[in-house]
């Protein structure tokens, strides 16, 4: 009987092993980081993107031909209203204007544009001294795999990380292998893929750190949660498994036992 205690045992512990510290922990060796400044470039104006664009000057009224009517929903502006109002960038990277008809937004941050219909107001006696302002309205990145709140998440801040955006999806579930996160990042009809080792932190330091617009972060499953889904599921599996062989395997022993004979007198 012994052996098969061992075999079963050993087969239970080689399923359900755990994953050490070293596996689990982001970041180990921040602590012997040195200090760097940071370089964040903002993402250029994508196709699909919907822009919101304000011009206001010191004459209110004479501003109110180049600015979308705006909806006032509640407290506040509705997003999906905000959305409907904004400017759809075309696949061609150009925008349909009010009062200045077709623009590029080709190679350009929201910034830059901004500058752009600004100096064409003024340069063309639109108006005195503008002020524009362009925002993107649907930034939004996607998480899929081991978290816990996986799917697709808008933010509004003009800079946003990595770890802040895993944050968001609820953080890696403990089965989540977090020494090989997969980034998508498509910019300008170009596609980079990007393994970032989320135990280390010299990722921190490259074109990863930062969240771009319509990334794409996935989280495979480490090899505890691959090795258990294709072979056992759960615990209560193992245990149910190993309960079956064991009313199997004792009976089959006790057959094999020789009873000694009484001789007869």
């Amino acid at each position: 009987m012994k052996p098969y205690f061992i075999l079963i045992i050993s087969v239970f512990l080689a399923l359900n092993s755990c994953s050490s510290k070293k596996d689990i922990l982001y970041v180990q060796d921040i602590d012997r980081s040195s200090s760097v400044e940071l370089h964040f470039e903002t993402p250029t104006i994508q196709a699909n993107d919907i822009l919101k664009i304000t011009v206001s000057t010191l004459e209110p009224s004479a501003a109110i031909p180049y600015n979308k009517a705006t909806t006032m929903f509640g407290n506040g502006s509705n997003l999906e209203l905000m959305r409907l109002e904004g400017y759809n960038v075309s696949e061609d990277l150009t925008i349909e204007f009010t009062q200045l008809g077709t623009l590029s937004v080709y190679n350009k941050t929201p910034f830059q544009l901004a500058i752009a219909i600004k100096q064409r107001l003024k340069l063309e006696g639109h108006l005195i001294n503008p002020v524009v302002n362009v925002r993107l309205l649907n930034a939004k990145f996607t998480v899929l795999g081991e978290v816990n709140k996986p799917g697709t998440y808008n933010f509004t801040e003009s800079k946003l990380t990595l770890l802040q955006a895993i944050g968001l999806a609820g953080d890696l579930t403990i089965n989540g292998q977090r020494n090989d996160i997969k980034l998508i990042r498509e910019t300008n009809h170009e596609r980079s893929i990007f393994h970032i080792d989320l135990t280390v932190s010299d990722w921190m330091n490259s074109s990863s750190y930062y969240i771009y617009p319509n990334d794409v972060i996935i989280v495979d499953p480490n090899n505890t949660k691959v090795k258990s889904a294709g072979l056992v599921g759960n615990v209560g599996t193992v245990l149910t498994v190993t309960s079956v062989l064991l009313s199997t395997i004792i009976p089959v022993s006790y057959t094999h036992l020789t009873l000694p004979t009484t001789p007869y007198v």
